[in-house]
């Protein structure tokens, strides 16, 4: 039987929905994940069980308390004031594969994730406009982009850092990194995202307010 993910406590209706989901899958369905129960079912069930997207459902049994991109989410993140982790991938993308095998079927980088993060996984060819979007931010922070795409946003869908693929180590320390300047430098959090909403609008023929053409250093907190 799957139990919660690790960090989390679930209603009642959203734990049964999950294995109604589940068990719709019948019996040649074999879960995507290194974390089974003694009689192979899945140890954990997360929200992406129920989207239609075959790059999602291949993320439904991480521990990762996943969610997909929708204001639900967007409007946790804003009640519980905690960033959103965003990872945009695709279904043939070796590296999203290997970060997922690394960190997102891992219990320890899902417990950090779960606690202060909402966690939420886009696939780039199910919705092309928030990849777009999204990819276009980490080029400008960091000069370069590729998936996975791993972006740190507010609960307004602004983001503030990003980056791609990360080993488990450097990925934890990543989000101690972010959870510690959300906590204690909010002022620059929010200053990045500013900039970062007016270079996108821009780059994506939003009108904005005029102000010097961003670079590289225009996006570090």
């Amino acid at each position: 039987m799957a139990i919660d993910p690790p960090a989390t406590v679930r209603e009642a209706a959203l734990v049964e929905r999950l294995r109604e989901a589940l068990a719709a899958k019948g019996d040649d369905y074999t879960p995507r994940t290194a974390l089974l129960n003694a009689d192979g079912s899945p140890k954990y069930i997360n929200r992406l069980i129920l989207e239609p997207s075959p790059y999602l459902l291949q993320h439904a049994h991480n521990p990762v308390d996943w969610r997909p991109w929708g204001e639900e989410a967007l409007a946790e993140a804003l009640e519980r004031d905690v960033p959103v982790f965003l990872s945009v991938g695709y279904a043939t993308c070796h590296w999203c594969h290997v970060m997922e095998e690394e960190s997102f079927d891992n219990e320890v980088v899902a417990a950090v994730l779960n606690a202060h993060f909402i966690p939420i996984k886009i696939d780039r060819e199910q919705r092309p406009d928030l990849d777009q979007l999204y990819i276009t931010a980490t080029h400008l922070q960091q000069g370069h982009a590729g998936w996975p795409n791993t972006v740190f946003l507010r609960g307004d869908g602004v983001p503030f850092h990003t980056g791609t693929y990360f080993p488990r180590e450097a990925f934890l320390d990543l989000l101690a990194g972010v959870r510690q300047t959300w906590d204690d430098k909010r002022e620059e959090v929010d200053g990045v995202a500013i900039r970062f909403n007016d270079a996108l609008r821009r780059q994506h023929k939003i009108d904005a307010p005029d102000s010097a053409p961003p670079n590289e250093e225009t996006f570090k907190a």
